[in-house]
């Protein structure tokens, strides 16, 4: 079954979502391993970034970065704030999702390839290569929004990678805060049709395989989360993630391990923003 529908208008489906930590990939790798997550050796992007991923069942996060005499590589990404700054989605059809991109107004750049080597078990060092193709960055403040197309995805989504020790299995859900939902979600009306978007007085939702995307408040995230961070002049901000997790006593576990402070008086585990770099971040139990 192909992502692209006969009209080449896209399928919404997460495949990562990226938080920028720029210089700071060493705290960021040891704090998110205290919040109960394996996290992958750190790669090395053929465009000068380097990364660690936590890789689940559907989709994976990567905490993107660079490494000290690195900061002059890849300048847009880093001007961008810290914290979560990107919405990846899947795609096995680069060329049909830019033609459509272009078709809307809505295209970045052109399709750009690059690799990254990945230490096996093995011992060896394959190159997972990847294709990428970008909305327009007038449509997405305060981060990106693109397609990625795995070239190689074996190299990717390894057993290895997935077993968490707070159990985690998917990211299920990403939170935009908007002072108008609708307006900051109209972009992706324009990429997957209008149909594919659920609008309320409170919030507009787009499904996303396990994922829902989520446009809410500012008022309504600061209600769900506490303290998020806020969009530069009022623009629309990437503030949270939900992940499923198989055990919410693992997740518990992992966080007093890592002496991370968290809220649980609701069902759901919340961590504050402050404790995940940035992000809000809400555990629940599939």
């Amino acid at each position: 079954m192909t992502d692209v529908q006969s009209s080449q208008k896209p399928v919404p489906q997460l495949d990562h979502v990226v938080i920028n930590v720029a210089e700071q990939l060493n705290h960021a790798e040891q704090q998110f391993r205290r919040l109960g997550f394996h996290l992958t050796p750190r790669g090395h992007h053929s465009l000068g970034s380097s990364n660690h991923l936590a890789i689940f069942g559907e989709n994976y996060l990567e905490l993107l970065g660079y490494e000290p005499g690195n900061a002059h590589t890849r300048k847009d990404l880093w001007q961008a704030p810290l914290g979560l700054t990107g919405l990846v989605w899947k795609t096995q059809n680069s060329s049909a999702v830019y033609e459509h991109l272009q078709q809307q107004n809505i295209a970045g750049s052109a399709p750009a390839e690059f690799f990254r080597p990945v230490e096996l078990n093995d011992g060896t060092s394959p190159n997972a290569r990847f294709r990428t193709v970008p909305l327009a960055a007038s449509r997405v403040p305060n981060g990106r929004s693109f397609f990625c197309h795995h070239l190689t995805p074996e190299l990717v989504w390894r057993n290895e990678w997935q077993r968490h020790p707070n159990a985690v299995a998917d990211i299920t859900g990403f939170v935009i805060s908007a002072v108008n939902p609708q307006d900051a979600a109209q972009v992706y009306a324009e990429l997957f049709g209008a149909s594919a978007l659920a609008i309320s007085p409170q919030e507009v939702t787009l499904r996303a395989g396990r994922a829902t995307v989520r446009f809410v408040t500012p008022e309504q995230a600061t209600a769900e989360f506490d303290t998020v961070p806020e969009g530069e002049n009022g623009s629309a901000r990437m503030i949270g993630l939900e992940f499923a997790t198989r055990s919410l006593e693992a997740v518990r576990n992992s966080l007093r391990v890592g002496e991370i402070t968290f809220n649980d008086s609701d069902g759901p585990v919340l961590v504050r923003a402050a404790d995940a770099l940035g992000v809000a971040i809400r555990f629940i139990e599939e």
